[in-house]
């Protein structure tokens, strides 16, 4: 199990887009190719916001073959299009940090996200 830890630069000015595209259309695309995503927050750095989230995986593999697939995505590129035509780019630099657990960590090798019954 790893995780992956991705933090957006994003821009006051147009911040709300930003957030009404990632959670109207981001994540239900993330999610039908199977991305995890544990938990999402917004911070700031040097007076700027961020927007990070953290993305649970089996493994490296899985990780890079899920990221392929969702970048080709039609729907996804028909998104960042219009919403890039409507409101300017809505995302600066992108840090992209994969996290492996240590042996000595509360939380290694196990699922971050809790069970679901179904």
């Amino acid at each position: 199990m790893i995780h992956q830890l991705r933090i957006y630069e994003i821009f006051d000015t147009n911040k709300a887009a930003f957030h009404a595209r990632f959670r109207d259309h981001a994540a239900r695309i993330m999610r039908n190719y199977g991305f995890k995503i544990v938990a999402m927050w917004e911070t700031r750095e040097d007076d700027k916001p961020r927007f990070v989230y953290l993305i649970e995986w089996p493994g490296e593999a899985t990780k890079s073959a899920t990221w392929t697939a969702f970048m080709a995505d039609a729907e996804w590129a028909e998104i960042k299009r219009a919403t890039a035509a409507e409101h300017g780019a809505l995302v600066g630099a992108i840090e992209d940090r994969l996290l492996t657990p240590l042996d000595y960590s509360p939380a290694a090798g196990k699922s971050l996200l809790p069970a679901v019954n179904i």
